[in-house]
């Protein structure tokens, strides 16, 4: 895992969290290419208590907009995923979602870019040290997987990242599952791998339940 910048280290919770709330460094001090070229929007959910955090990719242009995370088709298909209701999904107590990039990176050719790497670098480290209650942790996509898993987990690629499941839940603390992106971009892939619905989610969505009793 990166090292912690020098940035200072607020001593309450609540200033950490409105740090984030105001960071501009991949605008202002950017330390890999250009500056994001809007303005900074970090969009997340964060709060000391949190059993279950979802570690995501990055924010998309609606969730940017609305300032909530998941607001899109993607996050009713993850809510699915998760056997979560909408006021439950958005229960900052219990449920924290932290993207590997806090802003809307911006679109690229094909989609949106990745999520800024100034981000993980600075706040990361910062942000987990301080989720004592953690006990399940939903990973998201490749970025997030190399990030909270390490390259030796994830070096075969997200297919198997994602099937080797079961290790990552019992052999990790928090409990650990990753997911690919719930895009519908992504349905081909639900189709070649049918083992995801009829064999983790139901797992993940009993593990998700008992946590939050």
């Amino acid at each position: 895992m990166p090292p912690v910048t020098s940035i200072g280290e607020p001593q309450r919770f609540e200033a950490l969290r409105e740090a984030i709330e105001a960071c501009r460094i991949c605008r202002d001090e950017p330390r890999y290419g250009p500056p994001l070229d809007h303005e900074p929007r970090p969009v997340f959910q964060l709060a000391e208590s949190a059993r279950i955090c979802i570690a995501s990719q990055a924010p998309g242009i609606r969730a940017h907009r609305s300032g909530r995370p998941f607001d899109d088709p993607s996050g009713v298909r993850l809510r699915q995923w998760l056997g979560l209701t909408d006021a439950e999904f958005y229960d900052a107590s219990r449920i924290a979602i932290l993207p590997m990039g806090f802003c809307f990176p911006g679109l690229g050719k094909t989609g949106d870019l990745p999520p800024r790497r100034e981000c993980a670098e600075v706040w990361r480290p910062r942000v987990f040290g301080r989720l004592s209650n953690l006990k399940l942790l939903v990973v998201i996509g490749s970025y997030a997987q190399r990030w909270h898993l390490g390259h030796d987990a994830t070096q075969q690629g997200l297919t198997e990242t994602v099937r080797a499941w079961r290790r990552h839940r019992d052999d990790t603390t928090p409990s650990v599952f990753p997911l690919p992106h719930p895009s519908w971009h992504n349905n081909r892939w639900l189709k070649l791998n049918p083992w995801f619905e009829t064999e983790l989610l139901p797992v993940l969505q009993a593990d998700v339940r008992a946590v939050l009793l």
